[in-house]
């Protein structure tokens, strides 16, 4: 299968570079460009399954509805699109759908942003599919059930007009969404190295949406971008030949569903629920459809160890 049929991204992302240069833009703005169908993956089609429904935690069952929570700017994964330009859509939603499918519960995906996510778990949020690389600091904050794998890739204009190096990264301007693993590990690591060598230290411009980063890079005000490598290949997709991916992926770990720390129970749902999804299929017809079938993973675990 393919990729969802999109829309161009790149008239968009240039309306969006220009409000911004002029002051005017917010991430509403840049999160309707990108917009795509209102096709999804259909989940009506699967069925309840007794034995998952019945390990709902009752106060959950007594609901109805799984509460996700989403940094829906971060396309493919999740991202805000549909006939209204306002719906969450992504692979990480149509996990979470046919999940809920699975469990008989309803699911609302919420937008929030990335950095207030993990600290809402529990009192505001049921769980988070965000595409969280699983670190050992933040399990300390959360549970974490692993459903893909994915690295660290970089994305410059295309041709590289200015020329951008990693071994020349010192003093260079570099666009990262905030909280992100590109922002708190990769790029903190890269600076201490400049400043402990006595080179200028990286510009980072760190802003909480992925579009507003993308943004950035388009319009040439930075000089290159971090990010996963589904979301800059994406990116590249849909910036219709004025990015390019730089170099190779690197780093690649599992990436994680987030549940509250003292809800173990619920993680161990959620991993239960995703493995009968990877063992039906549907887990990688959702990946195929979104055109990211190979971060595919073969079983879904709890708090997996991790290097970082």
């Amino acid at each position: 299968m393919t990729v969802k049929s999109m829309v161009s991204l790149s008239t968009g992302l240039l309306v969006a570079g220009a409000l911004a240069l002029s002051g005017c833009t917010n991430a509403s703005q840049e999160g309707s460009a990108l917009t795509t169908s209102s096709a999804s993956f259909n989940v009506s089609a699967i069925q309840k399954d007794p034995t998952l429904a019945a390990r709902v935690p009752s106060e959950l069952r007594a609901k109805g509805t799984l509460v996700v929570g989403s940094d829906t700017s971060y396309a493919p994964a999740e991202f805000l699109g549909g006939a209204d330009g306002q719906t969450p859509i992504g692979y990480d939603v149509d996990l979470t759908k046919a999940m809920g499918a699975l469990l008989g519960l309803k699911v609302e995906v919420q937008s929030a942003a990335f950095t207030s996510i993990l600290p809402s778990l529990g009192p505001k949020y049921d769980l988070s599919a965000s595409s969280f690389f699983i670190t050992n600091e933040r399990k300390k904050a959360a549970n974490f059930v692993s459903y893909l794998q994915a690295g660290t890739q970089w994305a410059v204009q295309k041709g590289n007009p200015k020329h951008f190096s990693l071994d020349d990264i010192c003093g260079r301007s570099i666009a990262v969404q905030t909280g992100s693993f590109q922002e708190t590990k990769d790029l903190a690591g890269r600076n201490q190295k400049c400043l402990d060598e006595g080179k200028p230290a990286i510009k980072i411009i760190s802003l909480k949406n992925q579009t507003d980063v993308t943004t950035r890079l388009v319009n040439g005000s930075v000089d290159a971008m971090p990010a996963g490598s589904i979301t800059i290949a994406y990116a590249v997709t849909q910036t219709t030949g004025q990015l390019e991916a730089f170099g190779d992926v690197y780093q690649a770990s599992p990436v994680g569903i987030a549940v509250a720390k003292d809800n173990l129970p619920l993680t161990e749902l959620v991993a239960k629920t995703m493995n009968k999804l990877i063992d039906n299929g549907d887990y990688k017809k959702i990946l195929d459809e979104w055109g990211v079938g190979s971060v595919a993973i073969a079983k879904a675990e709890v708090n997996p160890d991790v290097a970082k």
